[in-house]
């Protein structure tokens, strides 16, 4: 089986479990996710099992049970929306860990249509389905972040790695040694956390600074990742810190996306041409802003000022010049 195939089978578990009010049983489950229905019942058994442990590895928090106070119904799952976003300031990383996933997964147009599919489905199934919840994971468009993939391939086979990264714009790249724990995505960014065996203590480190390709250093295996409590408390410390926001940026965004920008937003109002609204959001760093601007696209432009504007067609053009 491809990884295309297998990325867009979680994509859609994810949504199913998602969007549902209620807990969806494994029964239907087979029904609307796409890749399990021509599957037997052993080895879509063998699928499903294997599925729900991948995510819930990488923090996604899948729930057992069932409305049914007499217990005749057969037991089903879902995925609370409070537990999957990520909260505006503190950073949880399991709810993280699946905004990585889902937005990386976006990226390709035929996940969103099948993704989107699955939620027809459901509801075509006589499942109540909360379309509101798929806002949690907007499409992006990403021309970043070759490291993602790696990484995330290395949290899931608990795969030791090692990487060249920069601390900081202008600084020397450094050669890193991680046991990788999970992936998280926070205000627009990307980081892995996990142990730094060179430093012999919990570490957090940007995607967009490594510099190189990710090597795996060690067999499928090589360590055991901390309870999820443990996690959570290493990134919540290793976090970057708050900086004082001095500075304003108008921007002017398309309706029904940009949702991350408009939760903490300082003013969102109507735009002069149907169709946007002009947001305005603080901010300390125009090259920090820019990397979260830059991944919404055609969805979002800057008004003003102009060096943030600057800094974003810069990283466009290098998208472009990449990509070419």
């Amino acid at each position: 089986m491809s990884q295309a195939a297998k990325s867009e089978r979680l994509m859609n578990l994810v949504i199913c479990l998602l969007v549902a009010r209620g807990y969806v049983p494994k029964s239907r489950i087979r029904q609307v996710v796409g890749g399990y229905g021509g599957q037997s019942d052993e080895a879509f058994e063998r699928m499903f099992e294997r599925d729900k442990e991948e995510l819930r590895e990488v923090g996604i928090p899948i729930e057992t049970g069932s409305f049914d106070p007499f217990g005749d119904e057969e037991p089903g799952y879902r995925i609370h929306r409070q537990e999957f976003e990520l909260p505006e300031i503190r950073l949880e990383p399991d709810e993280a860990a699946v905004v990585g996933l889902a937005a990386r997964m976006w990226q390709h147009t035929f996940l969103s249509a099948a993704s989107s599919a699955a939620v027809l489905k459901l509801q075509a199934a006589g499942i109540e389905a909360d379309t509101r919840s798929i806002s949690a994971v907007e499409p992006r468009v990403g021309g970043e972040e070759p490291a993602f993939w790696p990484l995330w391939e290395a949290v899931r086979d608990r795969r030791a790695v090692r990487f060249r990264h920069r601390k900081s714009a202008g600084t020397q790249p450094l050669l890193r040694h991680l046991q990788p724990w999970s992936v998280l995505s926070w205000h627009g960014r990307w980081y892995v956390v996990g142990y730094d065996v060179d430093r012999q203590a919990p570490r957090m480190f940007r995607l967009s600074r490594i510099v190189d390709n990710v090597q795996p250093d060690g067999p499928a295996g090589g360590f055991e990742v901390p309870p999820l409590e443990v996690v959570r408390e290493a990134a919540a410390n290793l976090a970057p810190p708050e900086q004082a926001q001095r500075s304003r940026a108008r921007l002017r965004v398309r309706t029904g996306t940009g949702h991350a920008l408009r939760r903490r937003a300082a003013l969102v109002e109507a735009g002069d041409e149907p169709g946007w609204d002009e947001v305005t959001v603080t901010y300390s760093s125009p090259e920090d802003l820019a990397e979260e601007l830059v991944v919404h696209a055609a969805d979002v432009v800057v008004l003003d000022p102009p060096e943030l504007r600057d800094a974003v067609v810069q990283r466009l053009q290098a998208i472009v010049k990449a990509s070419a």
